[in-house]
């Protein structure tokens, strides 16, 4: 199978270093195996995507050297396939509706009786306050946040007989295998879809990434501690499990890692200042696209 690969950024600011090294060490890779790169647009929250990053995403690529096979792929256009996978979900019992702000849930995580809140991949995990005692009936909510009660998706999934297990080559510590006590205690009742925006990151990049047929993820190691989530929707949709490489982050001279804040570091500033693709290259330690070998997948 010829190795597939993308580069799913979101329109809500500018490209920076950080964003170059992903974007590169995965064009690199999949072009030294004669693969195929995708580009691909995280825009599900319109409140603060915008056409004009979208455009200056592309612009930035570009000047950068890296090319992407067939049209850019945008969340926003994949709303009905989002919902259709929701439904499949709640049909079978596993999703139900959620009412709570982010101020309740941090409220009721925090509550003297709870001791310190915990924080699994998506923030505080979630106390658990929607949670019903039997699954919801009746037609899938429209527009409201929507869970994965996680014990059930634990039991539909047979993780006591089948722990998730994935391939890892990047930088992230290889994971055990992981079962239901994980998902419930060290990750808990994620959403799936939030109001608003139709579908939440979890569900929408492994639609995506299956849909795309993506054989290779690869992104920043802050990701990593998300992939055990993607692997069991992948488990409870049918949907193939891709190799996963969580790369390195890149930093500055305090340590902390770049954000779209960081317009000192934006690839767009860095060209107006007259410097090279070559330049940004070095900054972020990759080499030039010729000596790459067929098997890298740098650091």
């Amino acid at each position: 199978m010829s190795l597939r690969t993308r580069f799913a950024p979101s329109p809500t600011g500018p490209l920076h270093l950080g964003h170059a090294y992903s974007a590169l060490l995965a064009h690199d890779t999949a072009r030294a195996a004669g693969g195929t790169f995708l580009l691909r647009l995280d825009d599900l929250d319109r409140s603060r995507a915008r056409a004009e990053w979208a455009a200056q995403i592309e612009s930035d690529l570009a000047w950068l050297g890296i090319t992407w096979d067939g049209p850019v792929m945008r969340q926003s256009d994949r709303l009905p396939r989002y919902r259709a996978a929701l439904a499949v979900l709640w049909d079978r019992g596993l999703l139900y509706p959620c009412h709570c702000t982010r101020r309740d849930i941090e409220a009721a995580a925090s509550a003297p009786q709870e001791g310190a809140p915990l924080h699994g991949p998506d923030g505080v995990i979630y106390p658990g306050t929607c949670r019903p005692h039997t699954p919801p009936v009746g037609p899938m909510p429209e527009d409201c946040a929507l869970r994965l009660d996680m014990a059930r998706a634990a039991a539909a999934a047979g993780l006591d007989r089948a722990p998730v297990t994935y391939t890892e080559t990047g930088v992230a510590a290889p994971p055990g295998p992981l079962g239901p006590e994980h998902f419930t205690q060290a990750v808990g009742d994620i959403a799936l879809a939030r109001r608003g925006l139709g579908a939440a990151y979890h569900l929408a990049v492994v639609l995506d990434d299956a849909d795309q047929a993506i054989t290779h993820v690869i992104r920043g190691a802050d990701l990593a501690p998300a992939t055990a989530i993607h692997v069991l929707l992948q488990r409870l949709l049918g949907l193939p499990t891709p190799v996963y490489h969580h790369h390195r982050l890149i930093r500055d001279a305090a340590g902390r890692r770049l954000a779209k804040r960081d317009d000192a570091r934006a690839i767009a500033g860095y060209r107006a200042e007259g410097r090279t693709p070559a330049d940004l290259r070095a900054m972020v330690g990759l080499p030039l696209p010729h000596h790459l070998g067929p098997n890298t997948l740098g650091g």
